[in-house]
Parts: C-alpha cells; sequence; structure tokens
C-alpha cells in the first residue's frame, strides 16, 4: 500500500520551520562574524522573513513581498544580511515556478536590489562580489523554478492525455460491447420470432410440429441468454483474465449456427473449402460474427430464399461468404452505409485489417463476403485489441 503524502500546507510548513531555525541559529553567530548580536526586534525580523514561506503555495506573490519587506528592514537595521536570504530565496523560486516568466524576472530583480542595497549599506564589502552573487544566486532560482513549472506543466499535459486515451478505450470497449449485443439479440431474436410465428400458425393442424417449434425457441433463447450471461460476467468480473476464461464464439460452432438459422425455416448450405487450421481468437470471432450478422440480415429480409455459407481458408487469409437467392431483398432497406449490424460488420473487417463488400447481386439475392489476413502481426494486433 502506498504511503500517502502529506498535504502541501503541512510540506511548506516543515520547511519554513527549518529555514527559521537555520536563520536563528545562523543568526546567533551574528556577534563572531563582526556584525551586531540579535536582540528581540532582530528575532521578530528573522520570523517574519521566513514564517511566510509556508504559505507559498497560496499568495507567492504576497509572501514573495512579504519576505523581501522584513529584509529590507532587517538590513537596513544593520544585522547581518546573510540570515534574512533563506525564505527570499524560496519565495522567489516558488515565484518562478508558478507565475510567468515576466513576473519571476521582476522578483529576481527586487530581490537582486535588496542585495546590492545591502552590499552598499555593508562597509568594506566587495561590490563586484555582492553584484555577481546576486545575478547568480537569482539567475539560479529563476532557471530552476522555470524547469520546475515546464516539468509541471508536462505532467498535467501527460495526465490529460492518459485521462483522453482512458476515455477513449472505454469508447471503443463500450462499441465492441454494444456491436456484440446486437449480434447477439438480433440473430436469436429473429430465429425465434420465425418459429413462434410457426408455432402458432400450426398450432392446431400439426401439434408435433408446434412443439418442434416451440422447443428451436426454448434452445435458441437458452443460448441467447447464455452469451448475455457471458458478456455481462466479463463486464461485472474485475479479473482482466476473465474475458480469457469466457467461451467466445469460433468457427467450431458455424455450423450449429447454421443449423439453428435452418431451423427457423431459411434453407442454408453450409460448404468450407481449404484445410482447416486454428486461427486467432479474434479473427475467428469476427468471422462468425459477421457470417451471423449475415444470415440474421437474409432471415428478416429476404423472404422465401436459400442461402449458402462459404468459409475458405487461404495461405495468409480466411474468406466467409454469404450469398442468398431472395426475392424480396430491398437495396434501399439495406444501403451499405446504414444501420447497425453493417456497420458493426465494416468495423469488425477494418479492426482486424479485413475487407468486406456488401450488396445485391447481379443474378438476384444478396452477397456478403467478408475477407481477413490470418498473419501473426494482425491477427495479434486485432486480439489485443478484442480482448
Amino acid at each position: 500500500m502506498r504511503p500517502r503524502t502529506p498535504p502541501p500546507l503541512v510540506v511548506d510548513t516543515l520547511i519554513a520551520c527549518a529555514t527559521l531555525v537555520t536563520a536563528v541559529l545562523l543568526g546567533r553567530e551574528s556577534a563572531a562574524q563582526g556584525w551586531p548580536p540579535l536582540d528581540a526586534r532582530g528575532y521578530a525580523l528573522v520570523g517574519v522573513a521566513q514564517l511566510p514561506v509556508a504559505l507559498r503555495g497560496r499568495w507567492p506573490l504576497g509572501v514573495f513581498a512579504v519576505v523581501q519587506g522584513a529584509a529590507i528592514v532587517y538590513v537596513g537595521l544593520g544585522y547581518w544580511p546573510v540570515v534574512s536570504t533563506f525564505g527570499s530565496m524560496l519565495a522567489l523560486y516558488t515565484v518562478a515556478s508558478v507565475r510567468p516568466v515576466r513576473v519571476a524576472v521582476g522578483c529576481a530583480v527586487c530581490m537582486t536590489g535588496v542585495w546590492v542595497y545591502a552590499g552598499i549599506v555593508t562597509d568594506h564589502s566587495s561590490m563586484a562580489s555582492v553584484v555577481m552573487q546576486a545575478l547568480l544566486y537569482s539567475s539560479v532560482l529563476l532557471w530552476f523554478g522555470h524547469l520546475a513549472q515546464r516539468s509541471a506543466t508536462l505532467t498535467r499535459h501527460l495526465r490529460a492525455e492518459q485521462a483522453e486515451r482512458a476515455r477513449r478505450a472505454v469508447a471503443e470497449e463500450r462499441g465492441r460491447i454494444a456491436r456484440e449485443l446486437h449480434d447477439v439479440v438480433a440473430h436469436h431474436m429473429s430465429v425465434i420470432s420465425v418459429q413462434a410465428g410457426l408455432a402458432r400458425f400450426v398450432f392446431e393442424s400439426d401439434p408435433g410440429k408446434a412443439r418442434g417449434a416451440l422447443g428451436t425457441i426454448a434452445g435458441t433463447s437458452g443460448e441467447a441468454l447464455e452469451e448475455l450471461r457471458r458478456m455481462l460476467q466479463v463486464l461485472r468480473d474485475e479479473d482482466p483474465q476473465a474475458a480469457e476464461r469466457a467461451p467466445m464464439p469460433t468457427l467450431e460452432r458455424l455450423a450449429e449456427l447454421v443449423e439453428r438459422v435452418r431451423s427457423g425455416g431459411l434453407s442454408v448450405d453450409l460448404a468450407v473449402e481449404g484445410e482447416p487450421r486454428p486461427l486467432p481468437p479474434g479473427v475467428e470471432l469476427c468471422a462468425y460474427r459477421v457470417a451471423q450478422e449475415a444470415l440474421t440480415n437474409v432471415l428478416k429480409h429476404a423472404g422465401p430464399a436459400h442461402a449458402r455459407v462459404l468459409l475458405r481458408y487461404g495461405a495468409g487469409e480466411l474468406t466467409v461468404s454469404v450469398l442468398d437467392d431472395g426475392e424480396g431483398v430491398n437495396p434501399d432497406r439495406v444501403r451499405t452505409g446504414a444501420g447497425h449490424g453493417l456497420i458493426g460488420m465494416r468495423e469488425r473487417a477494418k479492426l482486424y485489417g479485413g475487407t468486406i463488400s456488401v450488396g445485391p447481386r447481379p443474378e438476384g439475392g444478396f452477397a456478403v463476403q467478408l475477407t481477413l489476413p490470418t498473419s501473426a502481426t494482425l491477427a495479434r494486433r486485432g486480439d489485443d485489441r478484442t480482448g
């Protein structure tokens, strides 16, 4: 467990106390350095020149003005100037780290002027040395304060970018879940609707067929609930490996999908060309969902039709084709750029670096053809984004 960071005011208060103790200890050496010893007034001015540093985070310019004013009075009364410098330097650093450069430069000029004034009122002081020290300390404090400001700005930008990336990741994940839910609900509800209509139509004339339709409804609804439960479990589970444990539809279940659609009243054939081989999970899920959505559209829009699902394994690609000869397809109703299902198919294909063509066939009916690359790089990219 990470230790809690103390509030900035507490840290600044501790720093102010440390500078005060250091200044008092140094002030007690004033007589040994040939300066008047500190009296009550001197100690009070030392406190005013150090303690306001505790509030530098809230009022940096105000604190700088107070400590500089106390330092001027302290030096003017003839005390050892070095004792009053700690608070001034820390205040200048703070201004340089949180205020524009022009403001920090003005404060640096002010502190340099105080140091020069201390050299003027001090007997036997080397003005060249005083001026060089004043310029050196002011420049160093300005530089480090500016670096601290740039570092803080960069940190804020990085945090903002991280928050934006997290927001986009959440939006992409929500889109993926929405597509999954659409595919599951649309397909299974289409089958259930067809079977329910069939059962009602033959309920009295053919009870056996009605019972078969009701059995199909029960099996389809159970499978839909299972998939929905799986997805909701992934959403609720905080374990990042939950998605890996949850079973995802694969091409091995494509025959079950075709059989379920066939039981819904649509004549469907499944053909496989090439040598079946294991593919990345994301590629198989993409192919399965596109075939599911295409068959759902045939079931809903094509009317009496025959459909054919062709799965072709190539050397470096996988092709899934869903063809039908339905006469009731209205191209305006299934435009290539409209509908959540068609948009979802295109997004899935793009996600895995594939291509998809959707549209009417010259000889009649409708065709959906998906081509997915199966190279390791593209598959890995898709799997990372899917998981």
